[in-house]
């Protein structure tokens, strides 16, 4: 018997749905850096990836810890090819064959890792390496690409480079998205990337960072530019958008991509594929690196996602994206700012921070909630290093305990993370004394308890009873192992290499 006709209709409305919900999912990755002072068990952060529906991850190396972790899962992983090796992969194919045998063939047996990019660099045409890269990187692309082939994986594996606002001209010459094109000095080697990237079937990489964009640019830089709602809601923008013609710029997202898109285009490969590798929302570290900013950045971005509308000049192109980061790191390098450690959409340990729609539900805030937290994670002893009640005693005004205090200060907190600390920061109302505790415990959790990293010149004691204050947590560390932070990949950032995407905010 035929069903009713109403019936019908309602199963093509769900099926559609599902389609359409089951492609954003696809279209949603993560990056999972491993720049921490106690590394979470590898298993324990592949479940957190599919406990939560990741179907994507980035990772800035072929750590053998990490791809243990990720074998079986079937989330699609991107591995990358650390800037230092470029110069010897791109100058000796035998390396690059090498590598692929060592991170991609080793791993790509059935209960495997399911590797289908490999980043060939981080960022290499940054101004401030100083062209290190600019001539070993194609060559690194197109060894990878060959080594791939020839073991049998480039039908699934493509090698693709991750590039950010940096490869722009400068400000002058993109004022707006549509007159955007690459920096003299590297567009010879941006086309002939794009150009190897289109015959291989590979995609190009872009890091887009809108909270760089507010931070390098001041308070001149207006709030509501950096996010996805024109300052609350559709209705009720309070900024002015950037007007390209008859386009309306009412972010830095769109207007970014967009200059990439034009720049592509006067190279000839406009319709190139393009993958946003990095893009996130800091939560600490700076007075806009907040969880509130964090939570309304993702909702934007999770919501356009799920929509699959792209940009003004590709929207039927949807945009697949993978979050930065998975995981606060507290080993990265602070050069760029103090918000450096605090990119996860969970902390340190597993525990998330805001609600986020994951599922790419696409609807109203009540589609977010709180992601599921790592399981399974063992903790060190609950025991906290703080100042003394009894140092200094009755001579806090004494000079040279003043100095010795201030010395044991900085000691803790060059060799651990003091970044919560700062003006606007969730850490940042504490008096001296909660300073001095903060560091105390934050070295004292990173050296894993030693009973000696307690001690700063008998200013500090162990206590069993949680120190946090407030908003300011005093954390305890992990059981993990150590991570060889040395190795790691650290995206650099820096002013200038923000310049093309500051020059689409104010005409």
């Amino acid at each position: 018997m035929a069903a009713p006709r109403n019936g019908i209709l309602s199963w093509l409305i769900v099926a559609v749905a599902a389609a359409v919900t089951a492609s954003g999912v696809d279209a949603l990755g993560v990056n999972w850096g491993t720049m921490s002072t106690r590394r979470l068990p590898p298993k324990v952060v592949a479940r957190l990836l599919t406990d939560n529906g990741f179907k994507k991850v980035k990772i800035f190396d072929a750590d053998e810890r990490t791809m243990q972790g990720l074998a079986g899962t079937g989330i699609e992983t991107m591995v990358a090819v650390p800037n230092d090796l470029l110069a010897a992969v791109g100058g000796d194919y035998g390396r690059a064959r090498e590598w692929v045998k060592d991170n991609v063939t080793r791993y790509a047996f059935d209960g495997g890792v399911n590797i289908r990019l490999v980043a060939v660099g981080n960022e290499p045409f940054l101004k401030a390496y100083n062209g290190s890269f600019d001539k070993v990187t194609v060559p690194a692309l197109r060894n990878v690409q060959r080594a791939l082939d020839e073991a049998g994986h480039g039908a699934a594996v493509k090698a693709t480079v991750p590039v950010n606002a940096d490869v722009y001209d400068s400000p002058a010459s993109n004022p707006v998205p549509s007159a955007g094109r690459f920096r003299d000095d590297v567009a010879g080697v941006m086309a002939e990337m794009c150009r190897f990237l289109n015959r291989s079937g590979a995609p190009l990489t872009v890091n887009i960072y809108p909270f760089l964009s507010l931070y390098y640019g001041g308070d001149g830089f207006p709030l509501d530019y950096a996010f996805f709602d024109g300052g609350g809601g559709a209705g009720r923008s309070t900024i002015r958008a950037v007007v390209d013609d008859q386009i309306n710029y009412t972010n830095v997202f769109d207007a970014n991509f967009d200059t990439l898109v034009s720049a592509l285009r006067r190279i000839g490969f406009g319709h190139l594929p393009v993958v946003v590798g990095e893009v996130g929302w800091p939560t600490d570290g700076d007075r806009r690196a907040t969880p509130a900013l964090a939570e309304r950045f993702y909702a934007g971005l999770l919501r356009r996602i799920a929509a699959g509308r792209g940009t003004p000049l590709r929207p039927r192109a949807r945009i697949e994206a993978y979050l930065f980061g998975l995981l606060d790191e507290d080993a990265k390098s602070v050069a760029p700012g103090n918000f450096e450690r605090h990119w996860g959409i969970f902390t340190f340990d597993g525990r998330p921070k805001f609600p986020l729609d994951l599922r790419l539900h696409g609807g109203a805030a009540a589609a977010a909630t709180m992601p599921a937290p790592a399981r399974g994670v063992e903790y060190l002893p609950r025991r906290w290093c703080v100042l003394s009640p009894r140092a200094g005693g009755d001579y806090d005004d004494d000079d040279a305990w003043q100095a010795r205090l201030a010395d044991s200060v900085g000691y803790a907190c060059a060799r651990a993370d003091c970044t919560a600390l700062g003006y606007g920061c969730s850490c940042g109302a504490l008096d001296a004394a909660g300073n001095a505790s903060y560091a105390f415990n934050a070295y004292y959790q990173a050296q894993g308890q030693v009973e000696a990293a307690c001690d700063f010149q008998g200013l500090a004691v162990v206590v069993d009873k949680d120190a946090s204050r407030g908003a300011c947590n005093f954390s305890v560390q992990v059981v993990g192992s150590a991570a060889p932070v040395a190795a790691a990949v650290t995206p650099v950032r820096t002013a200038a290499g923000l310049a093309a995407a500051l020059a689409l905010v104010l005409l």
